[in-house]
């Protein structure tokens, strides 16, 4: 599957419609926003169950400020609906790659039991 453009109205449907999503944030002024797109679209054709989409932060304001876009390019994973890597600046084509099987091979029922434990240590912490 080639890359699709998101925006606000698409971004929350297509998270919590897929089980992989990885999110490119860039602009078309960005040196290494550029750079970095065509190894974006080759490791996308090599994996067409997972969505890779891109979000123009010229174009969202509002869905870059909301995902708390300081630097582009950045590059989000989300995993089952949850944001399982962030982080800014391009990467080469064998880390890009090396992150998409790191991605796929995530045992999920653990990162969810984290996410719950965390979420009830906080909890008690505040009572």
């Amino acid at each position: 599957m080639a890359t699709i453009d998101l925006t606000e109205a698409s971004f929350d449907e297509t998270i919590l419609g897929n089980d992989i999503v990885f999110v490119d944030f860039w602009a078309s002024w960005c040196g290494p926003c550029r750079q970095f797109a065509p190894v974006y679209e080759q490791v996308s054709e090599k994996h067409p169950e997972i969505v890779f989409a891109k979000v123009d932060t010229d174009a969202n304001r509002r869905l870059a400020a909301e995902a708390n876009i300081t630097s582009i390019p950045t590059l989000m994973a989300f995993r089952e609906q949850v944001l399982v890597f962030s982080q800014p600046g391009a990467l080469p084509a064998n880390a890009f790659a090396e992150l998409v099987d790191a991605v796929k091979g995530l045992d999920m029922p653990a990162v969810h039991a984290q996410i719950e434990a965390s979420t009830t240590d906080a909890g008690t912490e505040s009572a």
